[in-house]
């Protein structure tokens, strides 16, 4: 297994990311192609993600494109999750979240 310096799983990523509730889910989404690394459909759950990859998912009715910018060994709190990844503005994510601030 790569230690967290040199990348992660992608099924991993995402679980630590926050944005699938479980590994299972995540390993599903990826073996399933819903989930592209640098523009190329991932595989398989086991592929492996670095710090500066360009990560776009499919989720229920979002596109979400997100840029890593780490890693951790553990599964932590929603803030550090949100610290993993960088939102990029093209994201369908994005958008809703930032409707969802205008209206606060």
């Amino acid at each position: 297994m790569p230690s967290p310096a040199e990348g992660q799983r992608i099924d991993r990523w995402l679980w630590h990311a926050r944005l699938v509730r479980t590994r299972g889910v995540a390993a599903a989404l990826a073996d399933a192609g819903y989930v592209r690394v640098n523009g190329q459909r991932v595989r398989a759950a086991s592929r492996v993600v670095h710090t500066g990859d360009v990560i776009t998912v499919a989720l229920q009715h979002t596109v979400r494109v997100l840029k890593v910018r780490g890693f951790v060994e553990r599964r932590g709190p929603a803030a550090t999750g949100a610290t993993l990844y960088e939102e990029l503005a093209f994201s369908s994510g994005a958008a809703v979240r930032a409707a969802q601030l205008a209206r606060q």
